[in-house]
């Protein structure tokens, strides 16, 4: 019984440990934006520089994206990006993006509504303050995902 159980538990921390050598596959990225948007570029650098897989498409039909990706008029920003079954609208800190992947949350997406200054890809702006939205599946409001303050020196 002693050497079923232990023969078990090898196998399993094997496997385990086997899993986790492998690297895992970088969570692929496609960032729909205007071609003449140097902050869109930059945002998008942001992103493969962190480690995603970044499929960058120009577009001069933003508004096209955004409706078939079913985001909200209010909560729309600069470009629309597509990691996963997440939708991530304007600019969404790296951080944000990281702990949606992570947290798997029942939400359509993220969004950073307008352009505020200090957010990823808009300078460094330490002063910066503006929020992050999640867009619940369904037909629930958005709601503060996360909220930018400026930084205490």
């Amino acid at each position: 019984m002693h050497r079923r159980s232990f023969i078990t538990m090898a196998a399993s921390a094997l496997a385990f440990l086997g899993g986790g050598t492998r690297a895992a596959a970088p969570a692929k990225m496609t960032v729909y934006k205007d071609p003449n948007c140097g902050c869109c570029h930059e945002w998008s650098q942001a992103m493969a520089a962190a480690g995603f897989s970044l499929d960058a498409r120009n577009t001069d039909d933003l508004a096209t994206v955004k409706a078939r990706l079913g985001v909200p008029a209010d909560v729309q920003g600069c470009h629309t990006a597509v990691v996963e079954e997440y939708y991530i609208e304007g600019h969404v800190p790296l951080e944000a993006v990281q702990r949606l992947l992570q947290e798997r949350l029942p939400v359509r997406g993220l969004a950073v509504p307008g352009m505020p200054s200090g957010s990823l890809g808009m300078g460094d702006d330490p002063q910066a303050s503006y929020d992050v939205y999640a867009i619940p599946s369904g037909t629930g409001a958005p709601y503060v995902f996360l909220e930018v303050r400026p930084r205490r020196g």
